[in-house]
């Protein structure tokens, strides 16, 4: 099957993908103007928490992968912030709670996207904050089309937000009605912070980064920060649980973090070099199935035959109960990633895959860290539904909304190259629409990225003040030899390292373009226990799109999969751009939902 919905394009001065067309053509311009990949990235970054407000906002977070043109580091910038100082175990239990909500005040942790961003655009980047934020702040304040999910999403917190976050319908409900899909949408408050930010970081200087600084403190320490502080503690709303509470975000939370760089882990396969976020994101997870791959005969595969979904989802059942059992933020928890991406270590768990299905969870067992499975196999599983207050990354996907409105699967992405060879990825999430109430003045949402943390002392994604919650977020560059080739990418929460990983393996073994690759049928499990409230596993799910062969449907059924049909195009997000040694720029990005577009020229 090689049916593609458009030609994978190709240039030699620039190439942008992302998952919606506004920020591809922003990023686009910026290269146009003379900006780098950097400087188009941040742009098109700021232009996404505009036009996909259900899926990201200024209060999220951001990982961000890049490479500077004729410099052999990959470096990871981190912009997943940390829980509260107020965020301890004792303080959610007393409060009756045995998860973190999904939603609502209680499942913030520091937002974290606009320090990554600044810091990128102040270290990478060469044009002037206003230059580049000026895309943003024009949608925001003169309006932009809005997607028929947008408003499908509005729809099905309506009833919260007239009811429960005032705030939020004052903005999403403009003249107390649905707004229209593909008329005009506007948020005035999200443009006036934008420009007091702007004007913040002009008056504290007239260069580029002394006003990328001022910027910085006019969030961290300033005007932003003490609202986000007031809306916080001003009075209980509405979350997840049913109940309402306060939040514990303070402004010296704010005052206390910034975002910073680190080594990427990688993993060699097949002559190309996969860099991923740590153990505080799930990218690991993608280098782990790799490692449990590696020995399998995948060329050789029918990339839409039984044979390959069925080993590549066994692995990614194991990969991912490792991460349940292993993962979280190597500042305050010992990893043993070293172990986990071993040969003789992915050996022994390669010889689980077996003919048929997996029913369990399986993680491994390694010496030294037996406290880590203990509990982990009781956790709850089952098939509960999301419910549309805090159920999961908020894409609200064809077949899968329930009687209270399913919100389940995505963010955003975008990746851009220039034509001196500038790469970068990042995946924006949080601060969505329905993951808490739009803070009056600002015109923006908190996130809810907290709800990763387990209320369970002991385990390695436990809340802890001042820890980075396990994020699903996850970026990908890869070098082909030792030069740098493709930046790319997806939302989806758990399956982010699912739909990328398939795409990778279709386009490095089985020789499909990158167009090729991402419109390929896609398949899914949910077989580990979900990232998001309210946590469930359904061990033994495969989930397809029904462009899949029958015969491949049928024998994946025969093998013991729990199969489930999904709509022709549904599942997988995913964009990329590469750069081949000569110079040639090539770009594509996900059709589904006629939203995703790349440029090239």
């Amino acid at each position: 099957m090689s049916f593609t919905t458009r030609p994978e394009l190709r240039g030699s001065f620039g190439a942008v993908a992302s998952t919606h067309w506004l920020a591809s053509a922003v990023a686009m311009a910026v290269l146009e103007r003379g900006g780098n990949a950097f400087d188009a990235a941040v742009a098109g970054g700021f232009t996404l928490q505009v036009v996909e407000p259900h899926l990201n906002g200024l209060g999220g977070e951001v990982p961000i992968v890049l490479r500077g043109a004729g410099e052999g580091e990959v470096r990871i910038l981190c912009g997943q912030g940390v829980a509260p100082a107020g965020a301890t175990v004792a303080h959610y239990r007393a409060e009756g709670l045995e998860m973190v909500p999904g939603a609502g005040l209680l499942a913030t942790v520091v937002p974290g996207a606009f320090d990554a961003w600044m810091q990128l655009l102040r270290d990478y980047g060469s044009l002037p904050p206003r230059e580049v934020l000026k895309y943003a702040i024009g949608y925001a304040r003169d309006g932009y089309p809005l997607v028929p999910m947008i408003r499908a999403t509005i729809e099905r917190v309506e009833r919260l937000f007239r009811e429960e976050w005032p705030s939020s319908a004052a903005v999403y409900l403009p003249g107390d009605r649905l707004p229209t899909a593909g008329r005009l949408f506007r948020n005035p408050a999200l443009a006036a912070t934008y420009e007091r930010l702007v004007k913040a970081g002009e008056a504290a200087g007239g260069n580029r980064e002394a006003q990328i600084e001022g910027m910085r403190q006019a969030w961290s320490q300033g005007f932003v920060a003490e609202a986000l502080e007031r809306f916080c503690r001003a009075e209980p709303l509405m979350d997840s649980s049913g109940r309402r509470h306060r939040g514990v975000l303070s402004a010296a939370d704010l005052a206390g973090w910034q975002a910073g760089y680190e080594a990427p882990l990688t993993y060699d396969f097949h002559g190309y070099t996969l860099c991923k976020g740590g153990p505080w994101s799930q990218g690991p997870v993608f280098l782990q199935q790799l490692a449990l791959l590696k020995q399998f005969d995948l060329p050789a595969l029918d990339p839409a035959g039984p044979e390959f979904v069925h080993l590549v989802t066994e692995a990614a059942k194991l990969a991912f109960a490792d991460r349940e059992a292993y993962y979280g933020d190597p500042d305050f928890v010992d990893v043993p990633m070293e172990r986990l991406l071993s040969d003789d270590y992915n050996d022994a768990r390669r010889a689980l895959i077996g003919e048929r299905a997996s029913h369990e969870l399986r993680p491994g067992q390694i010496a030294g860290f037996e406290a880590n499975l203990e509990g982990l196999l009781a956790e709850r599983i089952g098939g509960e539904e999301f419910d549309s207050l805090g159920g999961g990354e908020p894409t609200v996907q064809t077949g899968e909304t329930g009687a209270a409105g399913t919100t389940r699967g995505d963010t955003c992405h975008i990746d851009v190259i220039d034509r001196w060879g500038n790469m970068v990825g990042a995946t924006p999430s949080g601060g969505w629409l329905q993951s808490s109430p739009v803070v009056p003045e600002l015109g923006f949402c908190l996130n809810s990225r907290g709800q990763m943390f387990w209320l369970e002392e002991g385990r390695p994604s436990s809340l802890a003040p001042g820890k980075r919650p396990r994020s699903t977020l996850s970026v990908n560059l890869v070098l082909r030899g030792d030069e740098p080739y493709m930046v790319f990418g997806t939302p989806g929460g758990d399956y982010q390292d699912q739909w990328a990983l398939a795409v990778f393996l279709r386009h490095a073994c089985h020789g499909l373009n990158l167009q090729q690759a991402i419109d390929h049928p896609a398949f899914q499990t949910d077989h580990m226990p979900s990232s998001f409230w309210p946590r469930n596993a359904d061990l033994g799910s495969l989930s397809l799109e029904g462009r899949f062969p029958e015969a491949t449907i049928e024998a994946l059924r025969a093998r013991g999969h729990r199969i489930s049909v999904k709509d022709d195009w549904s599942l997988g997000r995913v964009s990329a751009v590469a750069r081949e040694r000569d110079g040639l720029l090539k770009a594509a990005a996900n059709p589904r939902f006629m939203q995703g577009y790349a440029i090239a020229r």
